[in-house]
């Protein structure tokens, strides 16, 4: 099982990597998804899996069980998941600004976007708002 996961994490890694060097904003935020998702696979890798053993402290003993799950891989996955959350939303809502901007997803057509152009003005706010998403 070890095996399988560690190779899945390799694959998810090597996916995203190959994602994020591609030139669409879109692909990009796929490529930077899957390493989220690889991360947490490898952090819930790290730890081994003990069903049925919480990490608590028997009534009048001073040590846990000498085999208890770790919480602490656990902990790590949910900070990670919550900061590629915050992440993943804040890139979706810069790629809908620059593609509202620009008309453009291709970094390599993107080469001047410093100084709006007045073909690039922002929508007026009646405009984005009759406009479906």
């Amino acid at each position: 099982m070890i095996l399988l996961l560690s190779i899945t994490a390799g694959f998810l890694f090597a996916a995203g990597i190959y994602m994020i060097l591609r030139r669409s904003l879109v692909k990009i935020l796929i490529g930077l998804l899957l390493l989220s998702y690889a991360v947490n696979l490898l952090l819930f890798n790290s730890a081994a899996l003990i069903p049925a053993r919480p990490p608590l402290v028997a009534a009048g003993s001073s040590l846990p069980p000498a085999v208890y799950a770790d919480p602490v891989p656990q902990a790590l996955i949910l900070t990670a998941i919550v900061i590629s959350f915050g992440l993943t939303a804040f890139a979706v809502v810069l790629i809908r600004q620059v593609y509202l901007i620009t008309g453009k997803d291709d970094l390599n057509e993107m080469r001047s976007t410093d100084l709006p152009r007045e073909e690039y003005e922002l929508p007026s706010e009646e405009e984005e708002l009759e406009e479906p998403l």
